[in-house]
């Protein structure tokens, strides 16, 4: 999200280390993730779910778990690549940054706030999509009007908005307010999604988004809506329970789309 002029966090620097090859300062289970969040920046840009530089997608250094990656401060989604990724340590300094560009106070607000609090959260997701953001400004939230929404149901939180998130001290309220839940709709802002690798959380993100654009394609038909029984909003609760078969289907659509960005756009990876 945009930080306000004159506004800044001074534990965030753009000390810039320009090294020839990033993927030869670091492991390779971190060059692992670092390609994998890239492809997850270029599919936001190709579903259109960017917002210009704005909003962020992060992603736990695997051999560092205090320690994650970012997008720098003024790439399009659609030209982030692996090495060009910010390393970010808890307290928001920049350890490793090709570019020297540094990262939005936003991204360390909200990301490391999340990262520090739920260590299963290994990739975590903020966007501003407009279904999203017109769904947040809804009283009601997410109506579970259709499949997809009752599938995620149990799991969607809340987090009233406070403001542009430069306040450090907002990480408090909207940790408590994450719990143990991985979609969050942030009030008047956006999505907010966590996962145990990017496949997950860019897949979560998909459903939140999708469940979004539904409801308000059915909203604005502007005939009655045909509102699912309880009994049968419990019954759907309990099919997609097993956590086990729903990491696997979104591991088989990652895959997916990393075979089709394979053939669209291979430049993430540089």
């Amino acid at each position: 999200m945009p930080a306000a002029p004159g506004r800044a966090i001074a534990s965030i620097k753009k000390a810039g280390t320009k090294d020839s090859s990033v993927r030869n300062c670091v492991s390779a289970a971190e060059w692992n993730v670092r390609t994998e969040l890239a492809a997850a920046y270029r599919l936001v840009a190709q579903y259109g779910w960017d917002d210009l530089i704005f909003t962020h997608m992060s992603a736990r250094v695997p051999d560092a778990p205090d320690q994650y990656l970012l997008n720098p401060l003024g790439l399009l989604f659609e030209e982030v690549t692996a090495s060009s990724l910010v390393k970010v340590a808890a307290d928001g300094a920049v350890l490793l940054d090709e570019r020297g560009s540094g990262i939005n106070p936003g991204g360390f607000v909200i990301h490391g706030a999340v990262h520090a609090a739920r260590h299963d959260a290994n990739c975590v997701i903020h966007l501003h999509t407009v279904a999203s953001v017109a769904v947040s400004c809804q009283k009601g939230g997410l109506l579970p009007l259709q499949q997809g929404a009752m599938m995620i149901a149990d799991e969607v939180t809340y987090h009233d908005y406070e403001g542009i998130a430069l306040d450090t001290e907002e990480r408090v309220r909207l940790n408590a307010n994450l719990g143990q839940k991985n979609y969050m709709i942030l009030r008047n802002h956006g999505l907010l999604t966590l996962g145990g690798t990017v496949g997950d959380a860019f897949a979560r993100a998909y459903s939140l988004n999708r469940s979004c654009e539904i409801q308000l394609a059915a909203q604005s038909g502007g005939a009655d809506l045909n509102w699912p029984d309880q009994a049968v909003r419990d019954k759907v609760r309990h099919q997609v329970r097993p956590q086990g078969s729903t990491s696997k289907n979104n591991a088989l659509a990652w895959a997916a789309l990393l075979r089709r960005l394979e053939r669209t756009d291979p430049g993430y990876k540089d």
